[in-house]
């Protein structure tokens, strides 16, 4: 269904799975070779981490890809679970963690 309506509204390719791209696919910086495969990495995944695990597995501007992918795969999943946000805020400087938990309260749920 998500993958119907999105080649019909945008007619991005989404009939590749993540292995397919694989080979092929290198550093693009444009929406068009970034955003369809950020989204195919959402779509082969089962967990948060799955997604994000494809879209770095993707390489190319993975930053990207993973920034992507992980929007679309915590508005699907939900959080992206404790374990990992202990990770990441245990990583942070307290300036960022600052930055973070003020969005957190502010636009997502009561830190």
């Amino acid at each position: 269904m998500i993958r119907h309506q999105i080649t019909e509204r945008f007619n991005y390719n989404l009939n590749r799975t993540v292995d397919e791209i694989h080979p092929n696919y290198s550093f693009d910086v444009s929406c068009q070779g970034t955003v369809p495969e950020a989204i195919i990495a959402f779509l082969d995944s089962e967990t948060y981490e799955d997604a994000i695990r494809n879209a770095i597995s993707l390489g190319g501007d993975s930053d990207t890809l993973a920034c992507i992918t992980g929007g679309i795969a915590e508005a699907f999943y939900g959080s992206v679970g404790d374990v990992i946000e202990r990770e990441v805020k245990a990583r942070l400087t307290p300036d960022l963690l600052t930055v973070v938990e003020r969005f957190q309260r502010t636009y997502i749920y009561k830190v």
